[in-house]
């Protein structure tokens, strides 16, 4: 029997899973690493803390198998638009990874997007819209902020990379500087259009070519693990909102898949058109398989299972996240609680980085239950505008479906189900991002013909929408409260302090 092996790369911890060719789960490990908070709005990781956490993972799923050489392909997926950039030579960083979430560059951003022109070149050329979440400006604030990096950088000395590129160099034994299409159009430096690095943008950010990676299908060859006397060819790369894609098979226009997991991510595939949106919609590569170029519409929410996470370890309302189902209110009641859920600002269709978290409407009697479902509402009030976004620009939604950690929360996906007033299906297999990594390995090492190969068939969990009165009228309070917020929060940052 033919196996897969996959690297999944996330936020918060690494994992490896081996498949079987029928895509079932053989084997898996996790391995959790710590981030660090140094700033407001600041969000690193240790380089050497993913890359170890990803070999421990490896190690184990291989010492668990009884063979590996029937393991054929590895496939990688990784969280997107986290940046590092190493030394060459050492293979070293010469900073911390400086994660998706990472506000530090918001003055730059707002500098840019004052010239209306500028920010429009951007979002014309890479479907994204001027923010700190993309690459671009992390990669100008390392080289302007490590001492003599620039200079190396321009002597050919430093690589840039999202974690996809940082794994292949260093896993690999042939030390590849190479990336997949859909990572690259996540650093707002990669034409969509004409699929290349983009020189006027390289000019915007100050960014010299020499240090990017080489630019390649997603079902590419990247390189080989050599794991003991096995050796494994990469031969599947995704961003990891691409790979869920992949995973949940939506192939075709209008086909969405939305995962719950750090953050939220809604996107729906446009087939060979790259849908421009005057929502604050993302206009992003789903994926080039077997020479096909696919584009993809996205709505970004950056704050999801981190908040459960928060009021777990922070608020300790309970001991694991799985024990905050049973807090939700069913009918989403919270008593007149209101909730935020921007921790690091709020992305889709706002795309505000200044704007924090908090609750609204605590009285002497809200409980635990009220704070609980509060953070639920939020979520799903957070996708109902993107839903809505959606809808309004013409994207036909004809159902949703999810996967990530939080699609185990039964309870959450009705609420979600009635509060958008959208069919919500979970499919069997919830490790989308794992599987379409795997799916798309497979493809690349000829152990699947082709997409079409790769429909589901293990079926799904179904949830009905039944909005009432009460659901609507919840996130009509939300959405005022929402622009109250967003006004408080410009005047605020507006107000000069004096000692």
């Amino acid at each position: 029997m033919k196996k897969i092996l996959t690297i999944d790369q996330g936020t918060t911890s690494s994992r490896s899973i081996i498949f079987n060719n029928s895509f079932d789960i053989i084997n898996e490990s996790q391995q959790e690493y710590a981030l660090s908070f140094p700033k407001d709005g600041w969000v690193e990781a240790d380089a050497d803390d993913i890359l170890n956490s990803v070999k421990k993972t490896l190690d184990c799923v291989i010492e668990a198998s009884l063979s590996i050489s029937d393991i054929v392909c590895c496939g990688i997926t990784n969280q997107r638009e986290s940046t590092v950039i190493w030394n060459k030579s050492t293979g070293k960083a010469i900073y911390p990874v400086i994660i998706w979430q990472d506000r530090r560059t918001s003055e730059f951003c707002n500098s840019l997007k004052q010239d209306k022109t500028t920010s429009d070149m951007v979002t014309e050329k890479t479907g994204l819209l001027v923010d700190p979440y993309f690459s671009a400006t992390k990669i100008r604030w390392i080289l302007d902020n490590v001492d003599g990096a620039r200079a190396m950088a321009n002597n050919n000395e430093l690589a840039f990379g999202t974690i996809d590129s940082f794994l292949i160099w260093n896993l690999s034994k042939e030390k590849n500087h190479l990336t997949d299409i859909t990572n690259a159009s996540r650093t707002l430096l990669y034409n969509i259009s004409s699929l290349e690095w983009d020189e006027d943008l390289l000019n915007l950010f100050n960014i010299p070519k020499s240090v990017l990676p080489k630019v390649v299908s997603s079902d590419a060859e990247f390189g080989k693990i050599e794991l003991g006397d096995h050796t494994i060819p990469i031969t599947g790369v995704l961003g990891d909102q691409q790979s869920a894609l992949v995973g949940q098979s939506c192939f075709e226009r209008g086909d969405m898949k939305s995962t719950y997991g750090t953050g939220c991510f809604l996107m729906a595939n446009t087939k060979n058109e790259i849908f421009r949106s005057n929502s604050g919609l993302l206009s992003t590569i789903a994926y080039k398989i077997n020479g096909e170029v696919a584009y993809a519409v996205e709505g970004s929410i950056f704050s999801a299972g981190t908040i459960i996470q928060w009021l777990r370890d922070e608020m300790t309302f309970f001991k694991e996240s799985s024990e905050s189902e049973s807090y939700i209110s069913a009918d989403g009641e919270t008593n007149n609680l209101l909730f935020i859920p921007a921790f690091t600002g709020l992305g889709a269709p706002q795309w505000n980085p200044d704007v924090r978290a908090g609750f609204y409407g605590i009285t002497r009697d809200t409980s635990k239950q009220d704070f609980i479902t509060a953070a639920f509402n939020s979520l799903c009030f957070q996708t109902n505008e993107i839903l809505n976004a959606m809808r309004n620009e013409g994207l036909e939604i004809k159902g949703m479906s999810i996967d990530g950690g939080m699609a185990n929360n039964f309870t959450f996906a009705q609420l979600l189900a009635n509060i958008t007033n959208t069919n919500i299906s979970i499919p069997t297999n919830t490790e989308a991002t794992a599987l379409g990594a795997a799916k798309v390995a497979a493809i690349g090492s000829g152990l699947v013909k082709d997409i079409e190969s790769l429909e589901n068939f293990d079926g799904s969990t179904d949830f009905s929408c039944n909005q009432s009165s009460l659901h609507r009228r919840n996130y009509i309070k939300w959405r005022e409260y929402l622009d109250i917020i967003l006004v408080l929060s410009s005047n605020l940052k507006n107000i000069n302090y004096k000692d």
